[in-house]
This record gives structure tokens, C-alpha cells and sequence, in this order.
């Protein structure tokens, strides 16, 4: 009986992980927090600058590279900047980031407007690409 609960609890935080990876969302700690050349390791976009935490082992992480590098490409102004999380231990601390892929979306003065854990869907990239610029 134990085990069957045990099951069922884990089996419904697994759906809920799921469906929550990988969506943009705004994030209250993220309010007002800006990113400027310097925590970034390269240049902001003249729009909006995509930036994605990731990590050598991280799979997801290559087909965020891949959708966040096309949405940049269609979109005039915009930048994406990829930042590994190890080496930036001290800035994926400060931002709160516990999971690779995690993308921030920029404003054109660096301040944090998104928030996706996971692999976005380029659709919402675009989406929240709207906010930042």
C-alpha cells in the first residue's frame, strides 16, 4: 500500500515537472535584476538579448542553443549569448539558476523581462521576445 502511494506521488510531481519544464515565465526575484556586458561575457543586442545557462553534459541544453540561434537570426536587434554554468558558478548562484538549459530573456537594457527552465519552445521564445522589445 505504501509502495502504491509512494508511486503515485512521485508519478504526479513527475507530470507537473514536465509540463512546467520549458515554459517562459515571468518570475518575481527576477524584477528590476539587469545583466550588463560584463556578466555576460559578450555584447547586449540593440533590441533584446537571449541567454542561455548550460553545461558540457546538458542535452537539452543543444537544441536550446539551436532554436534561441534561429530566433536570434530572424529577429534584427537580438543576441544570444551562452553562458557555461560551471565556469559562472558565482552568477548562476546570484541568479538563482538550478537547472541547465535556463534562459533569460533580456530587455535592450539588460533588465531580466523572462525566465524559461528547460527547453523552450521557439514559439514562446518568440512570444517573450514581444515583452523585451
Amino acid at each position: 500500500m505504501v509502495c502504491v502511494a509512494v508511486l503515485a506521488a512521485a508519478s504526479a510531481f513527475g507530470v507537473v515537472q514536465r509540463r512546467r519544464s520549458g515554459r517562459v515565465r515571468v518570475r518575481g526575484r527576477d524584477e528590476g535584476q539587469r545583466l550588463g556586458p560584463t556578466e555576460l561575457g559578450g555584447q547586449l543586442g540593440e533590441r533584446a538579448t537571449l541567454v542561455q545557462f548550460s553545461s558540457a553534459f546538458c542535452a537539452p541544453c543543444r537544441a536550446t542553443r539551436r532554436i534561441l540561434g534561429e530566433v536570434a537570426g530572424m529577429v534584427p536587434g537580438v543576441a544570444h549569448v551562452e553562458i557555461d554554468a560551471e565556469a559562472r558558478l558565482e552568477l548562476v548562484r546570484e541568479l538563482g539558476i538550478l537547472k541547465t538549459p535556463t534562459v533569460l530573456v533580456l530587455d535592450a537594457d539588460g533588465r531580466v523581462v523572462r525566465r524559461a527552465t528547460g527547453q523552450p519552445r521557439k514559439s514562446d521564445v518568440i512570444a517573450a521576445l514581444g515583452e523585451a522589445v
